[in-house]
């Protein structure tokens, strides 16, 4: 009757696993880093969604980016994402790669301040245009 041992394994096939995990490893690395990248485009944003809200006493606003904009005409990215520099706007600058919560939570400022530049971004360019949701039900659904 024959003996079953385990193999001795081989520095070479042992040097082989250590390259295919580590293999494995960088490509989900890879893989996470790039669903982080592209997760944020413009064009794949459905609803307002900032981190700076912690609590929301409200449901989040469902918003389609792109439909928004081609409905209502917009092409020039700074319209909505605008950008202030030591207080004054950049006439050519756009904060779109940024959260709200990045500028309007800054330096001490509290969660209202965040609300408020949402409604008065958004609400008040609603209002001046006549067109789109206003009240609270009209764009937090739900809650």
């Amino acid at each position: 009757m024959k003996s079953w041992k385990n193999p001795v394994r081989s520095e070479e096939n042992i040097a082989m696993e250590k390259g295919f995990r580590l293999g494995c490893l960088a490509a989900a690395l890879a893989a996470v880093i790039l669903a982080a990248f592209c997760g944020f485009a413009q064009e794949d944003i459905k609803k307002v969604d900032d981190s700076g809200f912690r609590h929301l006493t409200r449901s989040a606003v469902p918003f389609d980016h792109d439909e928004h904009n081609a409905k209502a005409g917009i092409e020039d990215c700074s319209i909505c994402h605008h950008l202030y520099k030591n207080g004054k706007k950049v006439k050519a600058g756009s904060s779109e790669d940024m959260l709200c919560s990045e500028c309007h939570l800054a330096k001490g400022r509290d969660s209202m301040d965040l609300i408020k530049a949402y409604h008065d971004r958004c609400k008040g360019c609603h209002m001046e245009k006549k067109t789109g949701p206003v009240t609270c039900a009209e764009c937090h659904p739900g809650k």
